[in-house]
């Protein structure tokens, strides 16, 4: 049963929704894991019953708090705009499976088995679903020897794998299908990033820093976008499609022209500069609402959740994550908007365990950001 919170303390209405040691989070705010009537959402909890798939997949409902597992997960997962997820399961010989299930019925579809032995690789970040579910891609690791990665395109319907993209610096791709129509997918470009042969981190990110392209998904072309050097300030990593406007919300380090003041929370299109979304604050982690009008962020600085208006920049502080934003990603509050903007899903370590946590939106939030 969640645990209401003190209002006070948190600033809104807030349920403590998980409790215990086991590892839990609510995956990444790119995308919003919910039913498309925002009546359910789905965190990841990791058992480790299971070594190849440590993650159950749990479905939650608003208000009741009831939950059940719906699948489990190697951790590479993805969902649509229509509520369908999709979990990549690993199986011992090295081949795969993917299977789906609605959000709101939890109604299962086994498909596809994927095979090594037809150029399945294993995956290295969460998955991204195009908007007609006929394609599954994530990031991977082509070269054994960490020298190069790649993005891997998985064809749901007959179960080929390629690689349609590689680098040997974009091992952190952040990969996105654009939602509207899905023939490009956003990837996220960690230049001079160096990792070493048996796959530990040297350094995320080279003296450039990130920037952003987009990925022609028939003919692997690379479009990049005017985000980071020598355009910006550094981006910090964190990027969102903005509902079906094909243009896309992330944050830069907040600092001269794009300190607090001036605005760190961008907006960019294909062949268009940048642009100031919001000022205020030092925005981290980023999140846009399915319909594109509003944007939830966190500070770490402050711990604080903002929700704003994207067409207008208005925003206010609307409660306090106690996050800790330490080096353990459920450590990072990573709030997102439900669908039908009641709800505010995030994490929390505020009990010094790492927990789900949501928080109820009023309506009159909503209407003061759109005044």
């Amino acid at each position: 049963m969640a645990i209401k919170l003190d209002a006070n303390e948190m600033g809104a209405e807030v349920y403590q929704v998980t409790e215990g040691n086991e590892k839990v989070t609510n995956i990444y705010p790119e995308f919003t894991f919910c039913s498309a009537d925002g009546r359910f959402f789905v965190f990841l909890r990791y058992d480790n019953k299971d070594e190849l798939n440590p993650a159950e997949c749990v479905i939650c409902e608003f208000e009741t708090w009831k939950m059940r597992v719906a699948a489990r997960s190697c951790g590479s997962v993805a969902v649509t705009r229509d509520g369908i997820f999709y979990s990549l399961k690993y199986c011992e010989n090295g081949d795969a499976e993917i299977v789906s299930f609605d959000i709101g019925t939890g109604e299962i579809t086994m498909v596809k088995r994927l095979y090594k032995d037809k150029g399945f690789i294993k995956a290295r970040s969460y998955g991204t679903v195009s908007p007609d579910h006929k394609y599954y891609a994530c990031g991977v690791v082509v070269d054994p020897k960490y020298r190069e990665f790649g993005v891997q395109l998985i064809d749901l319907e007959t179960g080929e794998c390629s690689i349609i993209d590689t680098g040997p610096d974009i091992c952190n791709t952040h990969v996105q299908f654009e939602p509207s129509e899905g023939k490009k997918i956003l990837v996220q470009h960690n230049r001079g990033a160096q990792i070493d042969e048996n796959g530990k981190t040297i350094r995320l990110v080279g003296d450039q820093g990130g920037t952003l392209y987009l990925l022609d998904v028939s003919s692997g072309k690379r479009t990049y976008l005017m985000a980071g050097h020598p355009y910006t300030s550094h981006i910090t990593g964190h990027e969102a499609w903005i509902g079906n406007t094909k243009q896309i919300l992330f944050s830069v380090h907040a600092t001269g022209d794009y300190a607090p003041e001036k605005g760190n929370l961008l907006g960019v299109a294909e062949g268009k500069p940048s642009w100031v979304i919001a000022k205020g604050h030092s925005y981290m982690h980023v999140s846009a609402s399915p319909c594109g009008n509003y944007f939830c962020c966190d500070e770490p600085a402050t711990g604080d959740i903002i929700l704003g208006s994207i067409k207008t920049g208005k925003n206010m502080v609307f409660c306090h994550s106690k996050s800790s934003f330490g080096r353990p990603q459920n450590t990072h509050a990573h709030p997102y908007l439900s669908p039908d903007l009641r709800w505010v899903i995030f994490n929390s370590d505020r009990s010094g365990t790492p927990q789900i946590h949501a928080a109820l939106v009023p309506d009159e939030i909503i209407r003061e950001l759109n005044n």
